[in-house]
């Protein structure tokens, strides 16, 4: 309970505010000072008050932290000082109310100044932000495995101990929630100084690599979306490169939380690089080690069943193709059932995308056929004048009347044609991204399911 308290957001804000307040007061009793207005001694007393919750926070932080651990800390140690004298200045306030002091003249003479030692309170808003600061990017990365040793706090784990996972190094006010990228910079320059290689997966955020002095690669991945399998292959091979020219060569692999792309590309590295047999073992160890089960049991793997199926797919790469990609296989969709849909899909509408382009759209007026088999609840779309699918292929369903989730869509899903297995693909529920999410089953029952027919095609049809 104590601990929950003293980690609280809202104890934080309050606690800032309540600085705010004490200065203000200080501010109206200097105004008020050489008039004949009466300040009540209960006015009086706020301070006092106010003292003496941050007097019971620092009490609370280090029954939590222990003694010895706390006063490790600097600026820890430098805010119990300044409460401590805000705490004595607070009493003298009050006690200067009284007759038997008021008639000491000196003390007049020094009070007023004394009085104007209130200001340090100022210093304790950089300490409260601080905490703040910390609070928030804990309430961020969730119960994701945190670094906290040496003076660092940030959300990073290391998978390995060459391969590290870590949420976007951030500037800004984006710094007041997530990895500062100062932090992440000292943490790699005093660990692992002139050995480290950097990762960024965002497609929607970057940075100047001069922060860590040009050892930056990117690999433009969407968010809660996949890589392609070749730039899996070509990241995989590169990192094994790179961690063969030293054995103190480390990568840090990062996307936007730390989690979905990033667990697909760990989870590459560790079977190319044969520190697991499969990838049912490395989407566990990635899970394992990204998450604090002290604090929350809530697994903290990889997040869509498209980054799952992946990372499935780059298992088949190295066991069955010697770590090559496959030969191409062309494909053309014929028709879809989704099975178990709210409503009769006459308003649904499939986009079909390839190297983030979208090559394809159809809906009822356009490119195909909608049919509801009231009896079996399926709807069926039968598909016309589909171009040639291969390599990786995106499946995006459009409906005005159903809610929106990941990817600005109800539902959607990934696949690469070379592993579509007799013409047919069928994704039940915890298989499709979005619907995979507890949070949609009000939407989308335990029996939805989307079967995709496929036709294959020469490569001579194409020319």
């Amino acid at each position: 309970m104590v601990h929950y308290l003293v980690s609280s957001v809202t104890f934080r804000i309050f606690g800032i505010m309540l600085i705010f307040l004490d200065i203000f007061l200080m501010a109206i009793d200097l105004h008020l000072y050489n008039s004949n207005f009466y300040i009540p001694l209960g006015y009086r007393s706020l301070s006092f008050a106010i003292a003496l919750f941050f007097l019971v926070d620092v009490l609370l932080r280090v029954y939590v932290e222990g003694r010895q651990n706390y006063f490790s800390d600097l600026l820890n140690t430098l805010d119990a000082v300044v409460i401590g004298v805000t705490l004595l200045i607070a009493l003298t306030y009050i006690l200067y109310d009284k007759k038997f002091l008021r008639d000491i003249p000196r003390l007049a003479v020094l009070f007023r100044p004394l009085r104007l030692l209130i200001l340090i309170r100022i210093l304790q808003l950089a300490h409260q932000k601080r905490h703040l600061e910390k609070l928030t990017r804990q309430l961020v990365s969730k119960n994701k495995r945190r670094f906290k040793k040496d003076g660092f706090d940030l959300d990073l784990t290391y998978v390995t101990d060459r391969i590290i996972a870590m949420s976007f190094p951030s500037s800004g006010g984006q710094s007041f929630y997530r990895n500062p990228i100062d932090e992440v910079v000292r943490f790699l320059d005093s660990k692992h100084p002139d050995h480290y290689q950097v990762y960024n997966l965002c497609s929607e955020s970057a940075y100047d690599p001069k922060n860590f002095h040009y050892r930056v690669r990117r690999i433009m991945v969407d968010d809660h979306n996949v890589p392609t399998l070749e730039e899996m292959l070509l990241f995989s091979k590169e990192v094994n490169d790179w961690m063969a020219q030293h054995p103190e060569n480390v990568v840090a692999i990062h996307c936007m939380g730390g989690k979905g792309r990033t667990g697909t590309m760990v989870c590459a590295c560790l079977i190319a690089s044969e520190v697991v047999l499969n990838a049912k073992e490395s989407l566990y160890i990635f899970g394992e080690r990204r998450t604090d089960k002290t604090s929350s049991s809530k697994f903290q793997g990889i997040e869509t069943p498209s980054q799952n199926r992946y990372v499935k797919y780059f298992e088949k790469l190295k066991i069955s193709y010697q770590s090559s990609l496959p030969p191409r296989t062309l494909l053309v969709i014929k028709r879809f059932i989704i099975y178990s849909i709210r409503g009769d899909g006459s308003d649904l509408q499939v986009q079909i995308i390839m190297w983030q382009e979208t090559i394809f759209s159809c809906f009822s007026s356009k490119n195909c056929m909608i049919f509801h088999d009231v009896e079996t609840d399926r709807v069926i779309i039968d598909v016309f004048k589909c171009p040639a699918l291969y390599e990786d292929v995106k499946v995006k369903f459009l409906c005005p009347n159903l809610p929106k989730y990941y990817d600005d869509c109800p539902f959607f899903f990934w696949f690469h044609t070379a592993f579509i297995r007799k013409n047919r693909l069928y994704l039940p529920r915890n298989e499709l991204d979005n619907p995979h999410k507890s949070k949609t089953w009000n939407i989308y029952r335990s029996n939805f399911a989307v079967e995709v027919y496929f036709e294959e095609i020469s490569p001579a049809v194409i020319e």
